[in-house]
């Protein structure tokens, strides 16, 4: 999930330099109402700053808008532990990193490594190259250096439930994410990786873990909503699930209005039996995106449900227009043709 939050400065004092002016400068307690981005404008080669809005990036997850910063702040001083540190994070988190790239990481962790041995951030950084490259022996080898350092290094067993999610050791998976919540329990990212686990597992205890990360960032329940209705929808409270899906077909993100619809739309026909209601739904989220097969898919049972069977022919027709290879559309469509 990528998270666009406006950060500004709190109380920090910072050294800058910039290369218009040779000399020191530093930001006083009566800078930090400034916004970081009309600083680094002031003082475009200064290297805390850069590493400051790189770090502020991160953690908001833009990481190609940390990857500018990052790459300036090393190029302008390559022996900078920091920037070479910061430079290695984003080019290995970056979801379109290529192997290339994550081996270049994997270089500036081990030199970080060399000359500050108990570096828990370059240590689990590096771990994580291991993890992209599928060897876990090296893995989890990084990952337990810096637990003997810190056992309460959270980004330890959040890399440790990771790798046990990828060789399927689901049960570690999980104790390693709740063990990364006891040593942080606002750990957001954590709740949704336990969620996400215990939804593919179908467990209902996927319900709590989203409340949970809402309740941390509900500036975000929005972007949960849809996982919040659906669990609600499967394992809670059916007429809450009604009432998200609402929201949602409100909303100004059109992905968003569709799922409203499209599982308002389904509760109507296989919860509530209501199939001229469902109908109305699905023609709505199709009149939102034309091509969502699913929605001409279930169309075409309702229609069939009401005995017209020539809508339901039609119905089955558009999906099969928009996705040749949805199978379950053409066996339904055939198991009714000649009745």
């Amino acid at each position: 999930m990528r998270i666009f939050l406006f950060l500004f400065l709190s109380t920090v004092v910072l050294e800058m330099y910039s290369c218009e002016s040779p000399e020191n400068q530093t930001v006083t307690l009566d800078d930090v109402n400034l916004n970081i981005d009309s600083l680094i404008q002031a003082h475009p080669d200064s290297i805390p700053l850069l590493l400051k809005r790189g770090e502020m990036r991160i953690e908001n997850y833009t990481y190609d808008l940390a990857l500018v910063d990052a790459a300036k702040a090393f190029r302008l001083d390559t022996n900078n532990l920091k920037a070479r540190l910061l430079y290695a994070e984003v080019i290995n988190r970056r979801d379109t990193r290529s192997p290339a790239e994550v081996e270049t990481a994997q270089r500036l962790y081990k030199s970080i490594i060399m000359k500050q041995p108990k570096n828990l951030k370059a240590l689990v950084g590096l771990a994580a190259t291991y993890t992209y490259q599928r060897d876990f022996n090296s893995s989890f080898e990084q990952i337990n250096k810096a637990l003997r350092i810190d056992k309460h290094y959270r980004d330890g067993y959040v890399l440790k439930g990771t790798n046990y999610t990828m060789i399927g050791d689901r049960d570690k998976a999980i104790s390693s994410y709740k063990t990364a919540i006891q040593q942080d329990p606002e750990f957001y990212a954590a709740y949704l990786l336990l969620a996400q686990l215990y939804q593919d597992d179908n467990n209902p205890q996927c319900l709590e873990y989203y409340k949970s990360a809402a309740k941390i960032k509900p500036e975000l329940e929005g972007q949960l909503r849809f996982y919040i209705a659906y669990c609600e929808q499967e394992y809670g409270d059916i007429e809450t699930a009604k009432t998200l899906y609402r929201k949602m077909a409100t909303d100004t993100i059109e992905a968003n209005v569709l799922m409203g619809l499209f599982h308002q739309a389904r509760i109507k026909q296989f919860t509530d039996n209501n199939l001229d209601s469902a109908i109305y739904l699905y023609k709505s989220a199709l009149k939102t995106e034309p091509r969502h097969v699913e929605s001409w898919h279930n169309l075409g049972m309702c229609f069939d449900g009401l005995g017209n069977k020539t809508q339901a022919l039609k119905s089955f027709a558009k999906a099969l227009e928009y996705n040749p290879n949805f199978e379950l559309s053409r066996v339904y469509a055939d198991s009714i043709r000649f009745l």
